[in-house]
């Protein structure tokens, strides 16, 4: 099973007809926010369909995910788990690129959405991912869809003391989110930033230790449901 999130649910269309020419899409999970709900919903539908048409032996489910809510995320995850599905890979490709707002945890929209969200979902997933990878004796990867706008953040690196600050930028795109998810020579890979489907180059801030530390300690203290 994929379990696949994003915003953007034709640019994960387009990453799923890769995942097919790879023969390797079984079942898939389509989730999507609640917010606008029918009009979401008929959009997971649009693209269900279209992937059923090019591949009817696919499986293919559609479930509601808001990852820039914590509650939402929580739900979903123990929604999943209790269900006894397997879980091969995680795409983390949900995303904003909005203007100045807070989510309902009061973090900054774009910071709750594009990493915080990701990082409760995929923690709260792990240990079904390993069960699986266990299970099926087959490598489960997790595929964090990143942007180069990761090169223009403040000297400093991270301002934790201004994370709801009003500034941040983000792209996607398909090609490298499969070539990471499915492609035999990444086999074994692990905490690489790809770009153009290859290995990229990171600032020296994306290889600071002691930052991402900095990073995980501060996610996990505000998804820590206390």
């Amino acid at each position: 099973m994929t379990c696949w999130q994003g915003k953007e649910l034709f640019l994960g269309l387009q990453n799923i007809a890769k995942f097919r020419a790879f023969d390797y899409l079984i079942a898939c999970l389509i989730c999507f926010s609640p917010h606008n709900f029918s009009q979401k919903y008929n959009r997971g539908a649009i693209v269900k369909e279209a992937i059923l048409k090019e591949n009817p032996s696919a499986r293919i489910d559609v479930m509601e995910l808001d990852v820039s809510s914590m509650a939402s995320v929580r739900k979903f995850a123990s929604e999943y788990s209790s269900s006894g599905l397997p879980l091969n890979l995680l795409i983390n490709n949900a995303g904003v690129n909005a203007p100045f707002a807070l989510t309902e945890d009061n973090i900054e929209l774009m910071f709750g959405t594009n990493h915080i969200g990701h990082f409760l979902l995929t923690n709260l997933l792990f240990e079904t991912m390993k069960s699986t990878a266990r299970e099926s004796q087959r490598e489960g990867r997790i595929v964090i869809v990143a942007s180069e706008g990761h090169r223009f953040v403040p000297r400093g690196g991270i301002r934790f003391d201004k994370i709801n600050d009003e500034s941040r930028s983000g792209e996607f795109g398909a090609a490298t989110t499969c070539y990471v998810a499915l492609h035999p020579q990444v086999k074994g890979v692990s905490g690489e930033y790809f770009s153009n489907s290859n290995i990229g180059k990171r600032t020296a801030l994306a290889k600071d230790e002691e930052l991402a530390k900095k990073l995980w300690d501060f996610s996990s203290s505000l998804t820590d449901p206390k």
